[in-house]
């Protein structure tokens, strides 16, 4: 009878395509030691990114390349406590954010969000890199682009009031979302058309895992460029924007 230990895990040649943790092996009725410490350090370092700062003066000082005005804003939580007891506070501008976007009264094509999220971490490190590539793209294309906004304990739906007070066709919102296990630095991107206040997820658009370990800049910048174009031309976003671009190819 073959040893069982010998026969390998059939799940090994897939951990070339995935840093999920597959086929990790055991020792007795458990993990082996150093997956066991590796697991202890990615949770260590999803923690850390859900109580990591926005580098507000770093994203400044990147930002000045595109010569664009620049927001700095934050929501109705006080704090990071605050932010993740009360999901709803994050989806709020403060009173002194709003004042700061009334006398703004010109009606550009995109806002452009830059929110912490839960991982301040991925946004720091990932938006100057993807706007690097889009923001010419977007200004090749005459469409015109509104101040640049930097968020503080924000969630997506913040955007709607910021793309509204901008007087924004459409608000694109890049926030660091929920760090996991093998990716804390990963960053998303939502778009939506009209944005007002109170819309829900369903009429957003989202692409995920920006980072240079997932989706590459480039890759993630012409696919936001591209619905931003199928969602001027057919006036919406959401669950009735569809992304056809590998259907064109």
């Amino acid at each position: 009878m073959k040893d069982k230990l010998s026969i390998p895990d059939p799940l090994i040649s897939l951990k070339e395509f995935t840093a999920a943790r597959i086929a990790i092996g055991r020792v007795g009725n458990s993990i082996p030691l150093k997956q066991s410490m590796e697991f202890k350090l990615a949770h260590a370092h999803a923690r850390d990114a859900v109580y990591s700062t926005l580098d507000v003066d770093g994203l400044i000082n990147k930002l000045k390349v595109f010569e664009l005005p620049l927001f700095h804003l934050h929501s109705q939580a006080a704090n990071r406590q605050k932010y993740l007891k009360r999901p709803d506070l994050g989806r709020l501008l403060s009173d002194e954010s709003k004042e700061l976007l009334t006398d703004f009264t010109t009606k550009p094509d995109v806002a452009i969000i830059i929110v912490d999220g839960l991982s301040a971490t991925a946004v720091n490190e990932n938006a100057p890199g993807l706007l690097k590539i889009l923001v010419p793209l977007l200004t090749a294309a005459k469409i015109s682009i509104a101040p640049l906004c930097l968020v503080e304990q924000g969630r997506v739906a913040i955007g709607d009031d910021i793309a509204s007070g901008l007087n924004a066709k459409l608000s694109l919102l890049l926030i660091g979302e929920r760090p996991g296990l093998s990716s804390a630095d990963s960053m998303g991107a939502y778009l939506t058309y009209n944005p007002q206040p109170g819309l829900t997820d369903e009429s957003r658009n989202c692409i995920s895992n920006i980072r240079k370990e997932g989706m590459k800049y480039k890759q993630a910048a012409e696919k936001i460029f591209y619905l931003i174009n199928e969602s001027f031309k057919r006036k919406l976003s959401g669950v009735a924007l569809k992304d056809n671009a590998g259907l064109l190819r």
